[in-house]
Order: structure tokens, then sequence, then C-alpha cells
């Protein structure tokens, strides 16, 4: 059978596994878990994968779901499964409302905001639709989910356990992502050239010399220097790239001090980076350091 008409058939059964990914769907929404937190989802998924008759191997803190299905090329295919520590505030009925401890162990609540929930939910049932329908196909199928995508621990882990060894080389790999945007549901999104970006978390510490609040003039206020580095780091897109040249920088996250009257010894700058380049990349990050480094040495500071 030609491939056209192998597609059809096999996306033609959709309705027949529909409630049943929609039900995996809203558990695993109700229930999202932290990077490398992710027990009971891999469970799930591990459960799930048996169940359709895949051959499970887990693998880091992630699995990988393997159908042999006659000579052919093999086709790996990929989701990932962590939550984020956000607070859902959607009204829905299935909305989360769990919590979890971070790594800094604080509790936090946590939701599915990046859309990996349907990431799982989506591979699940390309899964089961592929094991039903065996004889429109032939080759080796790996459905490979990886934990801790938004730390970037995951894919890691699994490198690090064998990842490459215990599984055979794929021909193709192709990924997935949910996309907030102009396209509905049903409908899928084209354009040309690069659409999503690659993403680097860069965490810089500023350090001044702690003071009294009243007496400012002994110290070196690493806060103001703080904000002239997020003011700084604003030009870099604005000034140092091309019109034609895609970056963005983000500062995340701005920590210092504990009380009103004290001027504390440093503070911490997260900050996210994406671009579509590797060369445009390594500018940006470039000029994250020197106007880092440049603000510190003009407020003065000691290191």
């Amino acid at each position: 059978m030609d491939a056209g008409s192998a597609v059809t058939t096999i996306m033609g059964d959709y309705a027949s596994v529909e409630q049943w990914q929609t039900e995996i769907y809203l558990d695993l929404h109700r229930n999202p878990e932290l990077s490398m937190q992710e027990t009971r989802t891999r469970g799930v998924i591990a459960r799930e994968l048996e169940a359709l008759g895949y051959r499970v191997d887990k693998i880091g803190g992630g699995l990988v779901g393997t159908l042999d299905n006659g000579p052919g090329a093999t086709v790996m295919l990929r989701a990932d499964f962590d939550a984020l520590p956000v607070r859902e505030e959607t009204g829905l009925d299935y909305a989360s409302t769990a919590t979890a401890v971070n790594p800094e162990g604080k509790t936090v609540p946590v939701m599915h905001a990046c859309g990996h929930d349907c990431h799982v939910a989506s591979l699940l049932a390309m899964g089961a639709l592929m094991m039903r329908h065996r004889e429109q196909w032939s080759g080796r199928l790996q459905l490979l989910f990886q934990p801790g995508e938004e730390t970037g621990e995951g894919s890691k882990s699994m490198v690090a356990d064998g990842l490459v060894e215990r599984v055979d080389k794929p021909d193709v790999v192709l990924g997935q992502h949910v996309f907030c945007g102009p396209v509905q549901a049903g409908q899928v999104g084209v354009v040309p050239g690069p659409f999503m970006s690659t993403a680097v978390n860069v965490d810089i510490t500023l350090h001044g010399r702690g003071s009294h609040g009243s007496m400012p003039h002994l110290g070196v206020d690493p806060i103001v220097l703080a904000a002239h580095v997020v003011q700084r780091l604003q030009t870099i897109v604005a000034r140092e790239l091309s019109p034609h040249e895609f970056g963005v920088v983000t500062v995340g996250v701005v920590e210092a001090g504990t009380r009103p009257n004290v001027i504390p010894e440093t503070a911490r700058l997260k900050l996210n980076v994406r671009a579509y380049d590797e060369a445009v990349r390594a500018r940006i990050l470039a000029a994250i350091e020197r106007i880092t480094r440049g603000e510190a040495v003009a407020a003065g500071a000691p290191r």
C-alpha cells in the first residue's frame, strides 16, 4: 500500500483511541511533576506502552518504547513530560492544584503550562494507532519520552545512562511541540525557514559590598548594579543584532537582599537566551558577559 493510503487508513481510525487519549491527557494535567521528579508520569507512560505491546526500556529518567515490525527504516518519535513551577488559574474542572518542593527547597505550585501533557498523550495515541495498523507499514518504531526538558537535565540523564548504546540508531527523529497562536485545533501550521529556536539559560551573580542602608557610601550596591545590567542587556538585540537576525534576551529572575535597610553582598540574575543561528547565539552570550563585566567595573564591584 502506498504511503498516502496508509496514512489515511491509520489516521482514519483516530476515533477509536480519542477517548483513551483524552483520559490520559486529563490525568497527566491534573498530576503534573517538576523536572526530574516525574516518577508517577513515567510510570503512567510505561504502563500504557506495555499494555499496547511495546518493549519498554527505562533509560535515565525517561524511557523508550520500541515496536519491531519487519524490514524498513527506524523512526523515532519524541515527546517530553515534565511540568513547570506555575500556578494554574484557568478555572478548568481538571486544573492542577499540585505543589512540589523545588531544588532550592521551596514549595511551589506545579502546572503543565508548556503542553508536555499534550505531547505525551499525542505520542501514546500515535503509538496505539501504529500498533493497531501494523499491516500498513514496515520498519522499527521508537517512542522516546524525555524527562527534564525545561531544565536540560533529562536529555543528559538519558545519554549518561547509555541511550546511544541501548537503542538502535534511528534513520530519522521527529520531535513535536504544541504552540499557542493563530493555528486552531485540527490544523497544522507550516512556515518557511526556522520556527522554534534554541534556548540557553544563563545565571549571573553580581558581587557588591554589603553595608547598612544609612551608610551606602561604605558599600557597593549590587542591586543598583543589577538594575544597570538589566537595562543594558536590552540593547543587545536592539543595537547589536541586525534587523534580519533573530534573538531574544529575557531576564526572568532578579534576586537580592533580605531586608529593606541592608545593602546585600550579592544579587543574582537568571536569563533565557533564544536564537535560530548558533553564531548569533554565541554573539549574544559574549555580549552578556561583556556587559556584565563592564558594568561591574563601572560600579567598583570587588570582583
